[in-house]
């Protein structure tokens, strides 16, 4: 892949604004191979999101509690979740003595779709998370999180 400027043709007002412009262009970089990856699964990067979200919580949980865990908070996470309901993927159980409250959890076809994906996801990542070391990616997480501060 080309560098930056390279890949956008352009100059920047500083390397501040080249640095956010390069973090946005690989976050599109990185979404477009997930979108790719995705599609014989019919899901979406966030419907991936939120069956990664359910697997690791072990157990049912809210909707809320799925929303706050979103990398990409959407603002429709429970229609995507009625689409994954709708694939089997997930369960959606009603709280017996809140009636608003729905609970979720990943069903056995959603843990063995994930389990696909992860073996087809495996061999991708390994080439592209080896081009930094531990460290390079430490300073890397620290930048980011600074920038978020």
């Amino acid at each position: 892949m080309a560098r930056i400027d390279e890949e956008l043709k352009s100059r920047f007002e500083s390397e501040q604004h080249k640095a956010m412009l390069n973090v946005m262009f690989t976050a599109g970089w990185f979404r477009n191979r997930q979108v790719e990856l995705f599609k014989p699964f019919g899901i979406s990067p966030q419907q991936y999101n939120i069956l990664r979200i359910l697997r690791g919580a072990k157990d049912r949980v809210n909707m809320h509690c799925v929303k706050e865990r979103m990398i990409d908070r959407a603002p429709n996470a429970t229609r995507l979740t009625d689409k994954l309901i709708a694939k089997g993927l997930v369960e959606r159980e009603r709280c017996e003595d809140d009636r608003r409250v729905v609970y979720v959890r990943i069903s056995p076809k959603g843990l063995q779709m994930l389990e696909e994906i992860d073996s087809r996801t495996k061999a991708l990542d390994q080439g592209r998370l080896a081009r930094l070391t531990a460290e390079e990616a430490a300073q890397l997480n620290r930048l980011l999180d600074a920038w978020r501060e």
